[in-house]
């Protein structure tokens, strides 16, 4: 499932996270990436443990808590403490699949790469190239989002980050370990789970919102791994 949340950071959250990176120290990305990835990626990143990284990190987990929409999809278990990019001067991310696991000195240590998501934290007028460019069964998919929306697809796709020709291309990006690991499954999952929230809307008395509510945990019930 690929899938946009809008909205997730405000503009003065937005605003907030771009004055405090600014005066981040970046370093090579590369540093973070496996043997393969290392070779086509070109991009800065902030190290897991740089305070900035800890602080916003943390703002972004809590206001993650509080999204009924990520919540729904992801149906995270564990999630990755997230990390922050920067793409300038032609620097990209050529066609990769993120690793399995993931380990960090920060709980939760240790996370299945279910799925991935970025974050962005530059509005699309603000640089050229970038595109997040995501492979599944379905086709191929360009994605470059307003400041503050994040998109979430399945860490098994094939991926990539256009090249960037002007400006920069700022992010957060991290990865869920979900309840349901397979993405079909938390797919048909999310479908259930929104069309029970809209019936609720409408016909809010039907006795069908009681019975596909069943369905809906009976299934999650067979599916979860905890």
């Amino acid at each position: 499932m690929l899938l946009h949340i809008p909205n997730v950071l405000t503009a003065e959250q937005v605003a907030q996270f771009r004055s405090a990176l600014d005066q981040a120290n970046w370093e090579d990305g590369r540093k973070t990436a496996g043997h393969q990835a290392a070779k086509v990626k070109s991009n800065l990143q902030l190290t897991e443990d740089h305070p900035v990284a800890k602080q916003l990190g943390a703002v972004i987990l809590n206001t993650l808590a509080a999204n009924q929409m990520f919540r729904a999809a992801a149906l995270p278990l564990k999630i990755f403490p997230p990390l922050f990019n920067c793409y300038r001067d032609g620097g990209q991310f050529g066609m990769h699949v993120d690793t399995a696991l993931r380990y960090t000195s920060q709980p939760p240590h240790r996370v299945r790469t279910d799925i991935s998501a970025t974050l962005f934290l530059a509005g699309p007028e603000e640089y050229d190239g970038g595109e997040l460019v995501v492979e599944d069964t379905y086709g191929t998919h360009a994605a470059k989002l307003p400041a503050g929306h994040l998109l979430l697809y399945p860490s098994t796709s094939l991926h990539r980050v256009n090249p960037v020709t002007r400006g920069a291309r700022i992010a957060s990006f991290f990865w869920v370990q979900s309840l349901v690991r397979e993405d079909s499954q938390r797919t048909l999952l999310y479908d259930m789970d929104t069309a029970i929230q809209q019936l609720l809307v409408n016909v809010p008395e039907h006795p069908s919102v009681t019975q596909l509510t069943g369905v809906y945990h009976n299934l999650l019930r067979r599916w979860a791994d905890v």
